[in-house]
């Protein structure tokens, strides 16, 4: 079955990580799925790492969808409304819009203060996690809300209630995501009178393609990482946060989540899909009931 087959997503900084992960699932559910970022096998980002889009293109046809690669710089305006008269060119509509784009994993300074912080870096991670956000729904949104039912997913880390409680260890991280949040809540109330829905949802202790070679392992042997760090024992793939967007996708009555900030733990429970090894991670309860609570690592009953 492909319930989104003649749907049609933009993932928005789907090169790699959480943006791969829901590009594939959504093809997996039969969407035509236009995938962005800036490195291609010609050409790589400040990243300067392998990922490329057209690698994840090649997976969503693989997962029974297909997919289209194009090279997009998302703080770039003329590019971004580019791609956007393309989709309407070729496709005559937008359905889904996954507004995934970060680029601040090489940014960050953690637990320095802002004063110390280095202006540029945490500028940049700024305009990278806010701007590139804006300028694609600012394009994106008037051909998505044509139709009813359209979907915006912006994508951050943390819920809304675990950021507010708690600092981010970096005033321009924290800016950042919970920034993130604000926007879905706002463009709820704006897709409102369109019967178009925005979520923000943020996955868990996500095993990306960084994360798993900061730890020196892969997908298969994952779990050897948790000799170095117990609490990676409730980590999750990219694929699962991706199987919650496309569990939001298939969902007729997806307007009650519209303004809300979810997990994929929490969408895993409502919906139930499981992660592609079939377990359901609960990362946020977790982090807070047992790694910030000091208890031994153990996650027997969060997944």
């Amino acid at each position: 079955m492909k319930p989104l087959e003649g749907k049609v997503a933009l993932v928005a900084g789907a090169t790699r990580g959480a943006g791969r992960g829901i590009a594939i699932e959504l093809g997996a559910a039969g969407a035509t799925v236009y995938v962005t970022g800036r490195t291609t096998r010609a050409q790589r980002s400040e990243y300067n790492r392998p990922e490329t889009i057209e690698e994840t293109a090649e997976l969503v046809t693989s997962a029974g969808g297909r997919g289209i690669a194009v090279q997009v710089d998302h703080l770039q305006p003329e590019q971004v409304q580019a791609l956007i008269a393309r989709i309407e060119e070729e496709q005559g509509r937008l359905d889904i819009l996954v507004n995934d784009v970060w680029g601040g994993e090489y940014l960050t300074q953690w637990n320095v203060p802002v004063w110390e912080h280095s202006l540029e870096r945490g500028f940049r991670q700024l305009r990278l996690a806010i701007d590139t956000h804006i300028i694609t729904s600012h394009y994106a949104l008037p051909l998505l809300i044509r139709n009813e039912n359209g979907l915006v997913v912006e994508i951050t880390d943390g819920t809304a209630e675990y950021n507010d409680k708690n600092y981010r260890l970096s005033l321009y991280y924290d800016l950042a995501k919970s920034s993130v949040i604000r926007m879905a809540k706002s463009l709820a109330h704006e897709l409102s009178p369109y019967k178009c829905t925005a979520v923000a949802l943020t996955p868990g202790w996500m095993r990306s393609e960084i994360m798993l070679e900061h730890f020196g392992v892969e997908e298969e042997n994952w779990r050897d990482a948790t000799v170095r760090e117990p609490h990676f024992i409730i980590s999750e793939s990219p694929r699962f946060v991706g199987r919650a967007v496309a569990a939001l996708a298939k969902d007729p009555e997806v307007g009650r989540w519209n303004g809300h900030s979810v997990s994929s733990g929490q969408l895993a429970q409502v919906y139930d899909f499981y992660d592609i090894d079939g377990s359901q991670p609960d990362s946020w309860r977790y982090i807070v009931e047992v790694q910030e609570a000091g208890k031994p690592a153990d996650a027997s009953g969060y997944r």
